[in-house]
């Protein structure tokens, strides 16, 4: 029998997804040690907007968060999601700060990389790669899934040939829009199944078109190994499918059973039940299934950026237009994947295009970074006319474009000064120089990011004293009532069949 593997997003992609990433960890700790003890295949909690959120908003230091993390998952591997060459910010840092903070992140607690490109230029996963395998961390080669005349099973497999060849420890299908189809789930994973039989194999997709819960399941059918799922009060949306579902579906197929126990999990949904309540004014409300973006492929994400980008100049009413011009854009471009920063690059261009009037009368300076190849290779040429268009007489380079960056750190230590206590505070600041400045600035004043996670020991404690009940504890009556008495039903009507 075959396990399927199941890793948990809410407290990463999940919250990213539906509450802007703001949830603080002082709302993570209570629960961590009874997710550890679910069986799950991994728990995600840290890449993506959880870096430049944690500092940006909540005064917390992200580092510090990864290591409160690693503490109470003692069984269960932590996961993240690294941008390649970008980390985990939004331009192309040099090959050592790549390097020093693949080792540190490592080093604070970080298990398996989930490494992906914007363009699926494998140029761009190199230094990553290699730096996450010598640190001794767990590589896995992403491939961001997308949509268009030039994007086929063969030119992901041979990308995926690619990153195996690079020392890849699994492979992992990543769909960030939720455009992976049921039936093109099953041709992508019996090719890279056949061609790497014995490589662990994950899918990553979005709720957002409806696709996610059945591309899974022919997924599995066609050899997948694990699947990304939210627990349920933190899914659907632009969220991932929700945990318990997949659960279920799957208890009923003996040859991909997952082995997670519903009751368990339905004390970790009551749990974030509660949880989301606090965080109500971040709620992105775009819910349930939004069928368009099987045409216009922009993720949720996406469009509530481009919504705010048109909110200021009082153009909200153009947002179909400017879907429209988003296509035209991507085409124009190269067909990138729309995944950060690619997504914002294509959106910001699109937006100007339609209020300037005037395709590429004004272009910004990501975009002429992604025409001149400064991003990487696209997965088509970018045309003749387009470049002039918006090069002038610039030549677009055709060598990796980390070979151009001077190494960065030693200078970023003489910037940020004794405002830095550790490397890892160094590393913040060449990430997003402005937020961790200001940071480190109100911890030394005396903020401390210590402020957060007192409240958090204090929940946690709470949380794990001594109830009448032989059940699991750490959650109270009230948030469990509902989902544990169903999951109860649940599972005795099974028991019945």
């Amino acid at each position: 029998m075959t396990k399927v593997g199941i890793m948990e997003t809410a407290i990463r992609d999940g919250h990213q997804s539906l509450l802007a990433t703001r949830m603080r960890t002082e709302d993570m700790i209570p629960v961590l040690e009874q997710m550890d003890e679910i069986g799950y295949h991994s728990i995600e909690c840290w890449g993506g907007a959880t870096f430049d959120t944690s500092m940006r908003f909540l005064k917390e230091d992200p580092w510090e968060r990864l290591r409160e993390i690693k503490k109470r998952l003692k069984k269960t591997p932590t996961q993240m999601l690294l941008r390649g060459q970008n980390a985990v910010g939004y331009r192309h840092y040099a090959d050592d700060v790549v390097r020093e903070f693949c080792d540190r992140s490592v080093a604070n607690g970080m298990d398996i990389f989930r490494i992906f490109d914007a363009l699926n230029d494998t140029r761009n996963l190199e230094t990553a790669f290699d730096a996450v395998k010598r640190a001794g961390g767990h590589v896995q080669g992403t491939i961001c899934y997308t949509i268009s005349p030039v994007h086929t099973v063969d030119k992901f497999a041979k990308m995926a040939d690619t990153m195996v060849e690079m020392g890849a420890d699994s492979l992992c299908i990543k769909d960030m829009a939720g455009l992976l189809s049921p039936m093109m789930a099953k041709a992508l994973v019996t090719r890279l199944k056949a061609d790497h039989p014995e490589m662990l194999l994950q899918m990553h997709c979005h709720d957002t078109s409806g696709y996610s819960e059945m591309a899974y399941l022919m997924g599995v059918q066609a050899g997948a190994d694990v699947i990304d799922c939210a627990i349920s009060s933190m899914a659907g949306g632009t969220s991932q499918p929700a945990t318990e579902t997949l659960v279920a579906a799957l208890a009923e197929d003996p040859e991909h059973a997952t082995g997670l126990e519903l009751l368990k999990l339905g004390e970790i949904a009551a749990y974030f039940r509660e949880v989301r309540k606090r965080y109500w004014k971040f709620e992105s409300n775009l819910l349930g299934i939004d069928a368009g973006v099987l045409a216009h492929q922009v993720p949720g994400g996406m469009i509530s950026n481009l919504v705010g980008q048109l909110r200021e100049q009082g153009a909200e009413s153009k947002l179909a237009v400017v879907l429209e011009e988003n296509a035209r854009v991507r085409a124009d471009l190269g067909y990138p994947p729309l995944v950060t920063p690619s997504s914002q690059i294509v959106g910001t261009q699109a937006v100007l295009n339609v209020l300037t009037g005037k395709r590429y009368a004004t272009v910004t300076r990501e975009t002429k970074n992604l025409a001149r190849g400064a991003y990487g290779e696209t997965a088509q040429p970018i045309a003749d006319k387009i470049l002039k268009a918006i090069l002038g007489d610039e030549k677009p380079i055709n060598h990796r474009p980390a070979d151009d960056l001077e190494p960065e750190l030693d200078n970023a230590r003489k910037e940020i000064g004794d405002l830095a206590e550790n490397v890892d505070d160094v590393l913040s600041y060449v990430m997003f120089p402005q937020p961790a400045k200001e940071f480190l600035e109100w911890r030394k004043s005396g903020g401390g990011p210590e402020r957060e996670l007192v409240a958090a020991v204090i929940g946690a404690m709470f949380a794990r004293e001594p109830r009448p009940s032989t059940a699991a504890p750490a959650l109270t009556t009230v948030q469990s009532n509902g989902a544990v008495d169903a999951w109860r039903t649940f599972g005795r009507m099974r028991q019945m069949r």
